[in-house]
């Protein structure tokens, strides 16, 4: 098998997209769904070197959509873990690696965005990995998230599900990108927007980084998933042919004026970090205001707390929506 290829980044990034795209392309393996092996199932089953755990684990996984989508023989991948598997990583190469050979191809994708907190251990476990980071602008990303009902604010702040999707963003993508870091050469950042606007030249780039042909003609004449029909959470603009992604936030009806200027007061400064220009409605007199200084403090470190309680902890299953975090999102 050629080197696999990781697509991380938020939630409602572009994540699916790219994957679609690289689909799109020929010559990886076709799964149109995320594995989620090391944010669910790990914290869910536990130790997957014990086969009390991993029998557990797959009697439950060939249940999914996971498994139908993935087109396997429901007792001979059985027991190729069972025989075989030593640990998460172990399941996702054992699984992906037979797909691939059972559609005749010899390269894989795991485009699971919330693998960003678990980077290190991927490329530990995977050292010829190419991992590609999507970044998207967080208002346009809030919008999304907030529209599905994934922005899950605290109980006290039910009416501020864009604020807490705004930390939620700036969280996660400060986590990959520091992650990013320490592993250079072999993690690349590309824009949504760029993907959107200069699909040729960024797929190129794309292309260049994990050695693989992404030619855009041929992209547009597969047109697999999304690269046909968008997933969008307003699927309403698509039906009225007004689906424009890129600056939605701009939309009064859809961001709210006076959200919008607490929105960039909290995560504003990491906007402008990454490129994107605030609107003209922000305002130095909330940006380090002490409710803002308070929120931020509080999210950063729930998020923080959360994510290794769900790694460390038997809190884990409490915290994982198993049905719903396996389907496609």
């Amino acid at each position: 098998m050629k080197p696999p290829v990781f697509i991380v980044g938020c939630p409602r990034s572009g994540t699916s997209y790219l994957y679609h795209l690289l689909l799109s392309a020929g010559g990886f393996a076709e799964f149109r769904t995320q594995m989620n092996v090391f944010d669910v199932l790990e914290p869910i089953y536990g130790d997957l070197g014990v086969v009390r755990n991993k029998t557990r684990m797959m009697n439950e996984w060939r249940r999914t959509k996971a498994f139908v989508l993935s087109g396997l023989e429901a007792d001979e991948i059985k027991a190729k873990v069972l025989a075989q598997c030593r640990s998460a990583s172990d399941f996702l190469r054992i699984v992906m690696e037979e797909i691939g050979r059972k559609q005749g191809v010899d390269r894989w994708i795991d485009s699971t965005p919330t693998n960003i907190p678990h980077l290190l251990r991927i490329k530990r476990d995977f050292p010829d990995a190419r991992i590609i980071h999507i970044i998207r602008d967080g208002r346009d990303v809030a919008l999304s998230l907030d529209k599905r009902g994934w922005s899950r604010p605290l109980p006290w702040h039910r009416s501020r599900g864009l604020l807490a999707a705004g930390l939620y963003w700036e969280w996660i993508v400060r986590n990959g990108r520091g992650f990013g870091s320490v592993l250079q050469p072999d993690y690349l950042e590309i824009m949504y927007e760029d993907l959107v606007r200069e699909p040729a030249e960024t797929l190129h780039r794309v292309g260049d980084f994990i050695e693989h042909d992404l030619n855009y003609q041929r992209i547009q004449q597969s047109a697999v998933g999304s690269v046909k029909i968008p997933l969008t959470s307003f699927k309403e603009d698509l039906k009225r042919g007004e689906f424009a992604p890129v600056e939605r936030w701009k939309d009064k009806n859809k961001f709210p004026p006076d959200q919008l200027v607490l929105f960039e007061s909290l995560v504003g400064d990491y906007l402008q970090q990454l490129g994107y220009a605030l609107s003209d409605s922000s305002g130095p007199h909330t940006k380090h205001s002490p409710a803002v200084r308070r929120m931020r403090f509080i999210y950063r470190n729930y998020y923080d707390l959360k994510q290794w309680a769900k790694i460390n902890t038997p809190l884990s299953r409490l915290m994982v929506d198993y049905s719903a975090s396996l389907i496609d999102k």
